[in-house]
């Protein structure tokens, strides 16, 4: 299953790390679906109900535009059916926060969007999950290896130089459009697709979700003008590539938003452990990373902005990553 994420690039940024490729192999940069960057807030701890920046084909919006073009939408966690018709969501009996890939074809809650091409990736830093031990359980932040020391590009550097930052995870996922009944805002939403776990996280949960690795497998996914149904279901796999570090429980609480989420941990040792090459790399990053358009996360991502802190003051754990870097003291191993 997949809980909670973690999303901590601003909404500038995202759009850069998330350049693709299209069917020429020409590298594009999606934009923003209009007023859809407001509705997006950076966290470092994203529960079902909150906004998430998601890519997917621009055609969904614009019929006009080509299958290939992709958009970023920020979209709310839990998939809304489009065939629902109580006036609130929370009557739902079920959840739609995940979806087995197994089950898809199934239900129709899931089956209807895949075979329309509703297809889309789940854009984010990582995710959480717990590993049983006895009576309690530890949490683990798993994430894509970083193959290099990440650099921020400088603002002076050109719009088609690769973006050389944290790489994001690509989550398969679908999407629905639901319609209130009141006639109120049409309301976006997204499911995560998860498969069996891959070797390396099987002694921390049996599922993970269905990580796309590369710009080709993100293409063919979101590609459903050239890529059929019954060959996208074969991009659904385990994959074994992840890596993984222990965090503090302070994440099992979703109202907990602060950098102290990703801290890694040693859950055997009080005493400071000392850091590996992976984890100097996760943390140089952060550290360097001097963007002043990061937005300020607020201690609860909740489910509408009204929900949310307005004033810096109200934010009890403000603060972007790399300031908490620059005090944090303690380091733990990678596994």
């Amino acid at each position: 299953m997949c809980g909670r994420t973690a999303c901590t690039l601003d909404p500038e940024e995202v759009s850069r790390a998330s350049r693709y490729r299209n069917r020429h192999g020409q590298r594009r940069q999606p934009r923003w679906r209009d007023g859809d960057a407001d509705k997006y807030r950076p966290s470092y701890n994203k529960s079902p109900q909150s906004f998430s920046p998601v890519l997917l084909s621009q055609r969904h919006f614009d019929k006009d535009a080509s299958v290939d073009e992709c958009v970023v939408a920020a979209m709310r966690w839990g998939l809304i059916p489009s065939w629902f018709r109580e006036d609130d969501p929370r009557k739902m009996q079920y959840s739609t926060n995940n979806c087995r890939s197994e089950s898809l074809l199934d239900k129709k809650s899931y089956k209807d969007p895949f075979l329309k091409g509703q297809r889309c990736v789940i854009l984010a830093d990582g995710f959480y999950e717990w590993r049983r031990q006895g009576k309690e359980k530890q949490p683990f932040f798993i994430y894509f290896p970083q193959s290099q020391r990440p650099q921020t590009l400088k603002r002076s550097e050109s719009e088609t130089d690769k973006w050389t930052g944290w790489r994001l995870l690509t989550i398969a996922g679908l999407f629905d459009c639901w319609k209130p009944p009141g006639g109120e805002e049409p309301i976006y939403t997204y499911t995560v697709i998860t498969v069996d776990a891959s070797p390396n996280l099987q002694n921390i949960h049996d599922r993970m979700p269905a990580v796309l690795d590369g710009e080709a497998d993100v293409r063919r996914w979101l590609d459903f003008g050239e890529v059929k149904s019954s060959d996208a279901l074969k991009l659904l796999q385990p994959t074994n590539i992840l890596t993984f570090h222990p965090v503090s429980s302070l994440v099992n609480n979703s109202r907990n938003n602060s950098p102290e989420c990703l801290q890694p941990v040693d859950p055997q040792a009080k005493k400071e452990p000392k850091p590996t090459a992976s984890s100097k790399m996760m943390m140089s990053w952060l550290k360097d990373s001097s963007s002043s358009k990061r937005k300020e996360p607020s201690i609860c991502d909740a489910t509408t902005r009204e929900q949310q802190p307005k004033a810096k003051e109200d934010l009890k754990s403000s603060g972007t990553l790399e300031n908490w870097l620059k005090s944090a003291s303690k380091k733990a191993r990678i596994d």
